[in-house]
């Protein structure tokens, strides 16, 4: 079977691709930081329709699935976009919230919450499912994080909030397309940590040859390589089998996410390795995907999770 994107897909994903790598390049991260993000490359995505990618034609949308939708947020991961794309895209529009900058607290093991500091709206858990609150409807509680641009905090819902969906079948899917788009979102950061190091080892001499000469560093880079080219046909088809309602598909989400979170972990060390004493500057961009593929790797279930869940499903 080929795993790939047909060129409508492609054609999604390139546009994204262009857009970010001309209004969330390496500066804009960094500033996300220590102030909001700047909002330039979410309207921009907006406006070419990705945050309504899964909203139906007749609600203002485009009316198409998650096949369509992966490879731009996967381009989101590569670009490190500090937004929250998974949660507004990929969670919240298809149970009827959009036209808005939402997160949730749905992948989160604990009461913190990615982009709680300037999001619009909150879709939260509650006893008797998912509730949707506005953002002066909650109280803030701002938190140190290992990856600072994506602005976490502490919930805590002040009223009742809007009921979005009572029905356990809908959270769950919510849940199985927000681990979707976390391991989208990993495998683009493999990818640009990739970029990084090849151009890193191209340029840095040692012993009057490029460092990318070196056997030792082949290694590590064609075994980073080598488990990226493993995790994007999961990836891929995880989002395929969310969109066609298969059977298969919470097993399959979960082998995206624990391939992709244990990629961006490999890749992650052979880049900073093979960057060495620079590799540990936050001067240098690669902290800025490196932090955040550690936090994503922890988000929507960690790797003993999904590892579980792939056992349960196969009678372990």
């Amino acid at each position: 079977m080929r795993f790939s994107l047909d060129d409508d897909r492609e054609a999604l994903r390139a546009t994204a691709r262009d857009l970010l790598a001309e209004l969330c390049p390496p500066a804009a991260v960094r500033a996300a930081w220590t102030q909001e993000p700047d909002p330039s490359a979410w309207h921009a995505l907006a406006d070419a329709g990705a945050l309504a990618v899964l909203v139906p034609e007749s609600e203002g949308g485009l009316g198409l699935d998650e096949t369509y939708l992966v490879g731009v947020v996967e381009e989101a991961g590569r670009a490190a976009l500090p937004h929250p794309l998974t949660a507004t895209a990929l969670v919240a529009a298809p149970l009827g919230v959009a036209g808005t900058t939402v997160t949730t607290d749905l992948g989160a093991s604990s009461a913190i919450v990615p982009a709680a500091t300037y999001a619009e709206a909150f879709l939260l858990r509650s006893d008797d499912g998912l509730r949707l609150y506005g953002a002066d409807e909650v109280e803030i509680e701002p938190v140190e994080t290992v990856d600072s641009s994506r602005h976490c905090a502490r919930v805590h819902p002040r009223g009742a909030g809007e009921l979005v969906t009572g029905d356990a079948a809908a959270t769950e899917a919510a849940f199985e397309r927000g681990v979707l788009g976390t391991a989208a979102e990993l495998l683009g950061l493999s990818h640009r940590m990739l970029e990084l190091t090849v151009g890193y080892a191209a340029q840095r001499h040692q012993f009057g040859k490029p460092i990318g000469s070196f056997q030792a560093v082949k290694h590590h880079l064609a075994n980073a390589r080598i488990q990226i080219e493993f995790a994007a046909p999961a990836v891929l088809y995880a989002a395929y089998a969310v969109a066609h309602g298969r059977g298969d598909a919470s097993r399959a989400v979960s082998q995206a996410k624990w391939l992709a979170g244990n990629t961006a972990s490999v890749m992650g060390r052979a880049a900073l390795q093979c960057h060495g004493a620079i590799g540990y500057t936050t001067e240098h961009d690669l902290h800025l995907y490196l932090k955040r593929s550690w936090a994503l790797a922890r988000s929507w279930g960690g790797a003993g999770f999904h590892a579980d869940r792939v056992a349960a499903s196969i009678g372990l």
